[in-house]
């Protein structure tokens, strides 16, 4: 994650990196897992991970990149990362239980490792130079445009 923009004084961009981070965790965990052959702990995982993806990349949708979208600027790197999301869930949340193709999980857990790389290094820091501080208020209602850097 970076740490040399300020990007994550933002509560909306702050709130993301900090998921950012625990989704990474997670998912490192799930790799070990998968690699270690502990295929129970790796199902279990997987949900937790499910849980932690689903509402995240929901979030980004609907708030920072529903305004990015809306700015112009960096509309098609967000249909580009909003297609990444579909692809990750789609491998991660049809995963057969009965018959968990773990290649596939472990392929999508590196795509979603460079997803966030392109998100926290990438966009991010990309958003707080291209949206106007009344695009950050409608994100961060309980922040008014005064506070922000």
């Amino acid at each position: 994650m970076c740490n040399y923009c300020g990007c994550r004084e933002f509560p909306v961009i702050g709130r993301l990196s900090q998921e950012h981070w625990d989704i990474r965790e997670c998912a490192g965990a799930l790799r070990r897992a998968i690699h270690e052959g502990r295929h129970d702990a790796a199902e279990t995982l997987l949900d937790e991970l499910l849980a932690r993806l689903v509402p995240h990349t929901a979030t980004e949708e609907s708030e920072l990149f529903a305004e990015l979208r809306a700015e112009g600027s960096l509309a098609d790197e967000v249909e580009r990362l909003c297609a990444e999301h579909a692809d990750i869930h789609g491998v991660l949340g049809t995963i057969d239980r009965a018959t968990p193709d773990w290649p596939a999980v472990l392929k999508a857990l590196d795509r979603l490792h460079q997803h966030i790389d392109h998100e926290e290094h990438g966009l991010f820091p990309a958003a707080v130079i291209m949206l106007p501080l009344t695009a950050w208020d409608r994100i961060t209602p309980e922040q008014s445009s005064a506070g922000l850097p």
